[in-house]
């Protein structure tokens, strides 16, 4: 049994990392809801520009690269969202397993696109085609930072380097319950959006009737799609990342949450056996002092 200093300082140590895991989990709490605020205050405009492009997809000899499916597909491309940082629980290794089972199952070639550290890594490991990778994207995103990301996948899907865009992120349901998700991000299926990145943000849009609605639009709609096409497909990867943040953040919150509670579940039990420990040791001198009283009689 370890003695009765050795378990004070174990306990010492734990008390001050218990204090370390609960001040992240409050902040990661903190830092969860900010982000699912982000992304319940893009849905009006996320729903609104996926009503104005079914309808402009909706006129006659109106057309966009980024809206025409290809007839064959040779290669793919993977956009991938993990954290920076670890202390999360499972969050990065379920998503990583999950783009793996995806791959498998493709019948192509696919690049990975990798958003995070923690995906690049493994990914590599692994042995998977990363062919770009993003790191450092901060906790309250703009549209700016997303950009870059966006340029990359639209310009190998224009020049036909990839036939078909997929982005894996973990969607973000509650606090407690989280889902790796796999969706289609190009090529844009605004008549058919089931499968989509974010549809479910679209679910609540009201498409009757969309094709026969009158907009008057300035400039011509073919030059319209120019601009709302790649803008749209920006909002797809921003929320994404804004759902895998918020995801990211209330995993880490509960894997601290749980080491919090395991750290003063493991006091208790240093505690026990320092206080046996501690009575042990008065118990053998007491039996000394005994000992002794008797030797000095005889």
């Amino acid at each position: 049994m370890a003695t009765e200093r050795e378990l004070n300082k174990r306990i010492k140590s734990i008390k001050n990392i218990s204090q370390v895991t609960s001040a992240l989990a409050a902040v990661s709490a903190s830092k969860a809801s900010r982000a699912q605020r982000q992304v319940e205050a893009t849905r009006a405009y996320a729903g609104k520009a996926f009503e104005i492009l079914n309808n402009l997809a909706s006129q006659p000899d109106v057309g966009h690269p980024l809206l025409t499916a290809r007839t064959e597909i040779k290669n793919s491309a993977l956009i991938l969202v993990t954290g920076d940082r670890g202390l999360a629980g499972a969050y990065n290794t379920n998503i990583v397993n999950r783009v793996e089972a995806f791959i498998r199952a493709l019948p192509v070639p696919c690049q990975v696109i990798t958003v995070g550290r923690k995906g690049r890594d493994l990914m590599i490991r692994r042995g998977y085609n990363v062919v770009a990778t993003f790191e450092n994207i901060p906790d309250s995103p703009s549209i700016l930072d997303i950009t870059p990301i966006a340029q990359v996948v639209t310009d190998d899907y224009l020049s036909g380097q990839v036939d078909e865009v997929f982005i894996a992120y973990t969607d973000f349901v509650n606090l407690i319950t989280r889902r790796p998700t796999v969706k289609q991000l190009l090529p844009l299926r605004p008549l058919d959006f089931e499968g989509m990145a974010v549809s479910e943000y679209l679910q609540t849009v009201d498409l009757s009737g969309v094709s026969d609605r009158v907009y008057m639009y300035e400039p011509q709609p073919a030059a319209l799609l120019d601009v709302i096409v790649p803008r749209f497909t920006q909002l797809q990867i921003y929320q994404s990342i804004l759902e895998a943040l918020a995801s990211e953040h209330s995993a880490r919150m509960v894997a601290m949450n749980n080491a919090t509670d395991n750290a003063g579940e493991l006091i208790e039990i240093l505690t026990l056996d320092r206080n046996k420990a501690r009575q042990a040791s008065i118990t053998s001198e007491i039996l000394d002092i005994v000992g002794g009283a008797e030797a000095l009689k005889g």
